[in-house]
């Protein structure tokens, strides 16, 4: 009797814990076919695409370029918003704090990779914590003097600071942004000693380039674009790889003899890492479906911008070589990180 009672009890454990398995079963199979259904369909309702900075400068004019035509592309809107402040932490947290799902997307780029190397702690890890899905935009800087610098190249600098050590200023904004590491790499890459001074705005350095109270500028083409059409300022060399596209006669600094420097200013979108990879996918082929397109070719361009898409494995492999190209250059350059 005492035998049968435990049978019985084992019988009714059992069944109650295939019965809990069977819902649990059920419950994962409905699940999975209500989220494939919802990726299959996406987007099937307006996007989000947060840009961590203020309304009206490159980015967020590139962000807005894209996300017209990818509303077009993607019959949804895709609304911009801007979430300036905390070096991009308010805007990261947004997305954060949304779903998943593909409807909340993160402008992402060169200041994120910068932002990581910078900055002491930060609440998020862009490298685990988002993934890509593409790239959008890439620009380099421009190396500036006034017309009637004696220093005609890019050369005619490295030279004269070679030989007057600590005698030659460069101007930059802000420490830590693309403008002040990358005139931090070229004293680097170069091996000389110069000065860099920084200004708050990029108006302020004109001025102070213009009058000859510094020797050359490093600046985005936007900024000072004006300037070299009207004579103003002269271009000695772009940052990129290759000649920028808007200003083919001006040499990069490779060819004006520093093998290997590079500085590009890039932009992207990233989305959350739980983020399904066939949404992934969509986005990234979405966003390189539309950046050809003429139109938003050209309007970009006035930025000196070029539109340029890649896959999430190649944003993610810029971000990552970023991160440690410019982490190591603070720290060779002893540029305090921000608490």
């Amino acid at each position: 009797m005492c035998g049968q009672t435990i049978v019985f009890s084992n019988f009714r454990y059992s069944n109650r814990w295939r019965i809990m398995y069977t819902i649990a079963a059920l419950f994962a199979f409905l699940t999975s076919i209500v989220s494939a259904q919802a990726q299959s369909d996406y987007p099937n309702r307006p996007i989000h695409l947060i840009v961590p900075y203020g309304p009206g400068g490159v980015a967020d004019v590139n962000m807005r370029i894209v996300a017209n035509i990818l509303s077009e592309r993607l019959k949804q809107p895709v609304i911009v918003e801007n979430r300036p402040g905390a070096g991009s932490i308010v805007a990261a947290k947004a997305v954060l704090s949304a779903p998943p799902d593909g409807y909340t997307l993160l402008m992402t780029g060169n200041n994120t990779a910068i932002g990581a190397a910078v900055f002491e702690a930060l609440p998020f890890n862009i490298l685990t914590d988002f993934t890509s899905t593409s790239t959008t935009g890439f620009t380099d800087l421009l190396i500036v003097t006034r017309p009637e610098s004696p220093l005609k190249s890019l050369a005619d600098f490295i030279s004269a600071a070679r030989t007057n050590p600590g005698k030659l200023n460069v101007a930059t904004t802000a420490p830590g942004s693309t403008q002040n590491l990358g005139a931090e790499l070229l004293k680097s890459m170069a091996g000389i000693n110069v000065t860099i001074v920084t200004f708050r705005t990029s108006a302020e350095m004109m001025v102070a380039v213009s009058r000859g109270d510094v020797d050359i500028a490093f600046e985005f083409y936007a900024a000072v674009s004006g300037l070299i059409e009207g004579k103003k300022l002269v271009a000695l060399a772009s940052t990129g790889a290759r000649r920028s596209a808007y200003l083919p006669a001006v040499p990069t600094v490779q060819e004006s003899g520093i093998k290997d420097y590079e500085v590009l200013s890039w932009i992207g979108i990233s989305v959350p890492a739980a983020t399904p990879k066939p949404i992934i996918q969509a986005l990234s082929k979405s966003i390189n479906d539309v950046v050809p397109n003429p139109d938003a070719q050209e309007k970009s361009r006035a930025l000196g911008l070029e539109l340029r898409g890649s896959t999430p494995e190649e944003m993610n492999s810029r971000m990552k070589a970023d991160i440690e190209k410019w982490s190591e250059l603070i720290k060779k350059a002893n540029i305090a990180k921000i608490k």
